[in-house]
């Protein structure tokens, strides 16, 4: 049984939930509590939410919670919006033009994700951006998509290729061409 953890016990402690997992719902509530007018729900929330490098799982959290329809509009583009930025700051190590490795704001070794994250993301983001109706949320993960291409197409995803074109044929020549 996967361990769930209250974002509320996660304050200040980012580098011990690397080691525990945050479930969905949790992440959901924190996202939700990121809009509270009230500071003392909306700090925390914020908090954790930019913890999130640290939790092992949370880039496959993002895509569900922003690829599922039930969830109310704002939360899910958060979600989207917080999964852009996580991949563009964890998805591969940033090389200087010298082609040394560089190092994050505060001199600290840079946090990536793990490759069994990338590839559940891989999978994850390209089947939601496929089946994505709004337009904004779309936009998005076709952004965070461009982004992974350019690290992990074709060497480390050959698949990706295969899969749109199968898309493109498979749909209905009207919708075609909204991938992105």
């Amino acid at each position: 049984e996967e361990e769930s953890i209250n974002p509320q016990i996660l304050l200040g402690r980012h580098k011990i939930i690397s080691n525990r997992r945050m479930n969905t719902e949790d992440l959901h509530v924190a996202l939700q509590q990121s809009f509270s007018p009230d500071a003392s729900l909306r700090d925390p929330a914020e908090k954790l939410i930019k913890g999130l490098k640290y939790v092992a799982g949370a880039s496959l959290m993002l895509v569900q919670i922003a690829a599922e329809k039930q969830v109310q509009f704002e939360v899910r583009q958060a979600a989207a919006i917080h999964l852009k930025n996580l991949c563009k700051e964890c998805w591969a190590e940033r090389m200087s033009f010298m082609e040394v490795t560089l190092s994050s704001n505060n001199g600290s070794q840079m946090v990536l994700l793990s490759d069994t994250d990338k590839e559940q993301v891989k999978v994850a983001l390209l089947e939601a951006l496929l089946a994505e109706p709004e337009k904004s949320i779309q936009d998005l993960m076709a952004e965070t998509l461009h982004h992974i291409a350019i690290h992990d197409f074709p060497d480390r995803w050959p698949s990706l290729l295969p899969t749109l074109l199968q898309n493109i044929q498979e749909t209905d020549p009207s919708q075609a061409l909204r991938i992105h």
